[in-house]
């Protein structure tokens, strides 16, 4: 598929939605730019089902957005993307919906082997044998008006893409691995995923340790950090980096006038506004409550001996990916090895369903010492081990 519209007007953009809304599935994608922004500035909406393509300019003056959002909410129609977490991102922002239901390629490559985090181009050569040129992958796509080849470039991220969706779910049917990404799926969907709460934003940070003044200073301002970048529209560590963060948390200022030598802040916060709101927000952290404080787990590193049997477990964890052609990623996570490697079995994932048969029983024959490592021959077989 080759040929395409640019829709810049509300009415054109009515009628594509109602021919869309009558296929079975679309392919979506956007432009965006967030370099220089909190939030995404949104450039360009790509879209393609079997029939025709699409793009869609959000900063025409005579467009609204509105029959595209009805399409994304409609239950009918699949909506096919590829790695898409920061697009539906985008629409959950702009509706506070999330586009359903989804299929993500990246994931489905994920189970057929394609490896972790396939980009659309390996994608696209692996199922399609095309090669895409991405020259203008980085591009300003708010300016206008907008090339050819900025044009062309962005709706090939749709038209292969409604060619690949088909065989990637035909070979999910044939290898019976269709149920695998469902989880996947659902984590995709689920709003909880694009939602930030400033006072949770502490979380992903690096804890400098487990006292409950330090902790809830840096609460606080993380908290505070999180809204001001959203009032001022900027990348939150472009206003203050995390590691100035923990040290005022650890080091609080006396006074405003200190803010001045805190390295990572401007001199100017020592005696404007936004320094004694900073200041303010230092004074005024309550202590974070115990039942918050994370578990000590988390703060430490494991132990010498789970550490050696996590790797372990990294190694079968390749092996039989490798011999099933799926991305370890999709089966589990490093944290969770290493849970195992401690003691832990309520609540991991890889204990259950398709996860535990090919893999999890392995992995805990591993660690109760049912299953070992050996060499034969110059070559890694793994044997049982009889019960002593």
């Amino acid at each position: 598929m080759s040929e395409y519209v640019l829709i810049t007007t509300t009415d054109d953009l009515s009628a594509l939605c109602a021919r869309l809304a009558r296929q079975p599935f679309v392919a979506l994608d956007t432009e965006f730019m967030r370099e220089n922004s909190y939030y995404p500035d949104l450039c360009l909406i790509q879209v393609a089902s079997p029939e025709e393509a699409a793009i869609i300019d959000p900063k025409a003056p005579r467009l609204s957005l509105e029959p595209l959002f009805a399409l994304l909410a409609n239950e009918a129609v699949l909506k096919v993307v590829h790695a898409g977490g920061q697009d539906l991102e985008i629409f959950y922002g702009l509706t506070g919906r999330v586009p359903s239901p989804l299929f993500d390629t990246q994931i489905a490559g994920m189970a057929l082997g394609f490896g972790e985090q396939v980009g659309y181009q390996q994608l696209v050569e692996q199922t399609l044998g095309v090669h895409i040129n991405k020259g203008a992958r980085f591009t300003d796509w708010s300016r206008r008006p907008l090339e050819q080849r900025q044009l062309d470039y962005a709706i090939g991220d749709v038209t292969y893409l409604i060619e690949a969706f088909p065989r990637l779910l035909e070979r999910l049917k044939e290898t019976g691995r269709g149920e695998w990404l469902d989880e996947e799926m659902a984590r995709l969907m689920d709003p909880a995923s694009y939602t930030c709460d400033p006072e949770q934003m502490w979380r992903r940070m690096k804890l400098p340790n487990r006292n409950a003044d330090v902790l809830g200073r840096l609460k606080a301002l993380a908290a505070w950090r999180e809204r001001e970048a959203q009032g001022k529209n900027l990348p939150r560590n472009r206003l203050v980096k995390d590691e100035t963060l923990i040290d005022l948390a650890l080091h609080p200022p006396r006074d405003q006038a200190s803010l001045a030598r805190v390295r990572g802040l401007p001199a100017s916060w020592g005696s404007n506004d936004i320094g004694a709101r900073l200041l303010a927000v230092l004074e005024n952290a309550p202590p974070m409550p115990k039942e918050e404080i994370p578990a000590r787990e988390r703060m430490t590193a494991l132990g010498r001996q789970a550490s050696l049997i996590a790797d372990l477990l990294k190694l079968l964890l390749k092996i039989r990916c490798e011999e099933w052609g799926i991305a370890p990623k999709l089966v589990c996570r490093s944290d969770e090895l290493e849970a195992l490697a401690s003691g832990q079995r309520d609540g991991l994932a890889i204990l259950s369903g398709w996860r535990y048969n090919h893999f999890g029983k392995d992995a805990l024959a591993m660690v109760e010492g049912r299953l070992a490592f050996s060499v034969r021959d110059g070559k890694l077989n793994l044997h049982e081990v009889e019960p002593a």
